[in-house]
């Protein structure tokens, strides 16, 4: 549908929400394409009341404008009952065609992803309200009862209005998820050293609201660690790999780090950990390229991976 003249780099979110089926990984994959980068977020995600519900987040989208990458807000407009849990649904599609016409509109677009982006936040409520009215009739279709939707029309409501109102509603919820993960270990996580908040500011308004999984004081340096795991004797997924180098962007960019009243030189760290007899010259051709770009973009970015303890080194692979 798109000519050759005429390209984008499209990924998705299947959630709102940033910690649910590795969308930094699909957003990463795009970020070398030299034309637009565009990603669509579903405005909210209802499973089923006793499933989850997520809407999206101010912080997000400003992520996302720091990347140049232009965020489409849609929606889901069909879905399928699920057959494992008869109260939730699955199997969620987009409108397709509120989506071809944002891209229509996109690839005439000449501006910035910020200003597309600024553009995007002020249609958030009516896509919002197209969302809710797709999940009524939903529920109606497939017999399964959703969540309040007087507590959804109030978040919706509050996209309405105006977009300080939502920045601050999603940063108060960014905290309060900030500081639950900040005392929560993720079975993908093989953690040694202390857990630390992290709020990171930018000229464009966005705070984000980072849990580092370690990190360790030496010095004038911290030590800010992205930890993956895995329980086999292999290297950790390259989705594991892809979501924490779309943080090391934001790590390696730091410009000044305060702890308290101190300044320190932050030291950004991807940190993989594997079952206890891994062999890295053992492994294959596919994962040494890996390993062999891994150590390049740190090399290039200025940030460093550790395997099981060990740096990783031109004669490490």
């Amino acid at each position: 549908r798109i000519d050759p003249a005429n390209q984008i780099a499209l990924s998705w979110w299947v959630s709102p929400k940033r910690t649910r089926s590795y969308p930094y990984g699909r957003v990463y994959d795009t970020l070398q394409f030299s034309g637009k980068k565009v990603t669509v977020i579903p405005v909210v995600k209802d499973e089923g009341k006793r499933g989850d519900r997520d809407f999206v987040q101010w912080d997000t989208i400003s992520l996302m404008s720091l990347l140049g990458v232009h965020v489409i807000i849609g929606y889901y407009s069909s879905a399928s009952r699920s057959t494992r849990y008869r109260h939730k649904i699955t199997s969620q599609r987009f409108d397709l065609e509120h989506l071809s016409g944002e891209i229509d509109e996109l690839m005439c677009y000449q501006s910035s992803a910020l200003h597309w982006n600024i553009a995007q936040i002020k249609r958030i409520g009516s896509i919002g309200e197209k969302a809710l009215s797709a999940y009524t009739d939903m529920s109606k279709q497939l017999n399964v009862e959703m969540h309040s939707l007087k507590s959804a029309q109030r978040r919706i409501d509050v996209l309405l209005e105006d977009k300080a109102k939502f920045m601050t509603l999603s940063r108060d919820l960014a905290k309060r998820a900030q500081a639950r993960e900040s005392v929560t270990t993720q079975p993908k996580e093989h953690i040694t050293g202390i857990k630390g908040t992290l709020t990171i500011k930018n000229y464009l308004g966005g705070n984000y609201f980072w849990t580092c999984d370690e990190i360790e004081l030496h010095g004038n340096q911290i030590f800010l660690i992205e930890a993956k795991h895995t329980r086999k004797n292999q290297l950790p997924s390259s989705g594991d790999v892809k979501d924490a180098l779309l943080k090391m962007m934001l790590f390696t960019n730091l410009e000044n780090l305060r702890v308290g009243e101190g300044d320190y030189l932050p030291i950004p760290i991807v940190k993989l950990t594997t079952g206890s007899d891994l062999n890295l010259q053992a492994q294959s051709s596919q994962k040494k390229n890996m390993l062999v770009n891994l150590r390049n973009e740190a090399k290039t970015n200025g940030f460093r991976v550790s395997i099981n303890g060990e740096y990783l080194t031109d004669q490490s692979v």
